[in-house]
């Protein structure tokens, strides 16, 4: 009796990886349309409207919503990852080369590989081709600059002169010093922008990508990243970079200071696991992916700006706040300055909350023991 009701859900399991076929090709088609068009592979109205109706139709069936969404939005996220490979409408066909310094580096290929599926033509300039710069940046309608932070000036500063009509732009981290670099160099347009996600990302849909206005009209390379499925967001490079201190350099720091601790305290990782429910060894694991990457990054992005230490030696303040609350043992303030900082988030505390037991779901589904 048991093995006959799993050989039927066996067969059920089959006519789902058929349906997640003949999904996929579809999707496959609607990205040629996306690109005839021009049209972006992501529609955040689309994809509402859709799981709302799928969700009002699991409901009438008896079934949780939540499954359904949880299904529908794994299958849209390969869709996404599909849709790269039809690319999208080129804006700027009379461009002429784009040439993506550093375009072998692992976030500049991502970037040679979208403008190439877009029709643009594409060279990389790398470190070794130095030489023969001036003959290939001699016609290029884009220059983009996707190197280290720290060499980043030198670069800029090593340039040729570049077409009047050619667009210069960089990927670094820090806006307010390259725009100036840039512009001193550069007498056409000028454009910064930080892709606020690393070079594993498998799709730009729904990915962040600030850019920081220099000169001339740039708004068609805009466009151009947002038919790819980005959401560009505008930010003077003042704000971008105080802003950075905050979102990259604190929590960068903060993950190499529990590391760094975890380490001088020999701690070993593996029991912590075993006496870890989902959510500790998802923190845990946001502290470990940092350390398998490269450290000369991170160390570039916390020390690119001066504004970074101060905000780091606000967080040692706080933590000394704390502390001496603790010492204390004045339960009353922690509770007030609890209660304080609740207030402060507002309703994201709630937004939040849901938006982790999603991520919490999906790591104990991860999880093999």
């Amino acid at each position: 009796m048991l093995e006959a009701l799993r050989n039927k859900i066996d067969a059920v399991d089959k006519a789902l990886i058929d349906l997640l076929e003949q999904r996929l090709a579809l999707v496959k088609e609607v990205g040629e349309v996306k690109r005839e068009h021009g049209l972006p592979i992501y529609v955040p109205e689309r994809e509402a409207s859709m799981l709302a109706s799928r969700r009002e139709e699991a409901q009438s069936r008896g079934l949780n919503p939540d499954l359904i969404e949880d299904i529908l939005r794994r299958c849209m996220r390969e869709s996404y990852h599909q849709e790269v490979g039809a690319g999208s409408k080129c804006l700027k066909p009379a461009l002429g080369p784009i040439v993506v310094v550093g375009g072998a580096g692992r976030l500049g290929k991502r970037f040679v590989d979208y403008f190439k599926a877009s029709g643009y033509q594409v060279e990389v300039l790398e470190k070794n081709d130095w030489a023969t710069a001036p003959q290939q940046l001699a016609k290029a309608g884009m220059v983009v600059l996707s190197v280290p932070i720290h060499n980043t000036q030198e670069v800029i500063n090593a340039l040729p002169e570049l077409p009047a009509t050619c667009t210069l732009v960089d990927l670094t981290s820090i806006k307010e010093q390259p725009l100036e670099w840039m512009m001193k160099k550069h007498r056409g347009p000028v454009l910064g922008l930080h892709p606020m996600f690393g070079p594993d990302t498998s799709s730009f849909a729904k990915e962040v990508i600030l850019y920081c206005q220099g000169r001339g009209d740039n708004e068609w390379l805009v466009e151009q990243m947002r038919l790819w499925g980005a959401r560009l967001v505008s930010v003077d490079a003042a704000e971008h970079d105080a802003s950075m201190g905050f979102i990259q350099a604190l929590r960068h720091f903060n993950s190499f200071a529990y590391g760094l601790h975890l380490q001088s305290s020999h701690v070993d990782i593996n029991k912590l696991l075993t006496m870890s429910s989902p959510i500790y060894r998802l923190e845990l694991a946001m502290v470990g992916r940092l350390f398998a990457q490269d450290p000369n990054l991170y160390a570039d992005i916390i020390l690119s700006n001066s504004q970074h230490l101060g905000v780091i030696k606000g967080f040692r303040e706080s933590l000394d706040t704390v502390i001496d609350m603790l010492e204390a043992k004045d339960k009353a303030a922690f509770v007030e300055r609890f209660r304080d900082v609740c207030d402060y988030f507002g309703p994201l505390a709630d937004e939040f909350m849901q938006e982790s037991q999603l991520l919490l779901a999906k790591s104990k589904d991860g999880r093999a023991n």
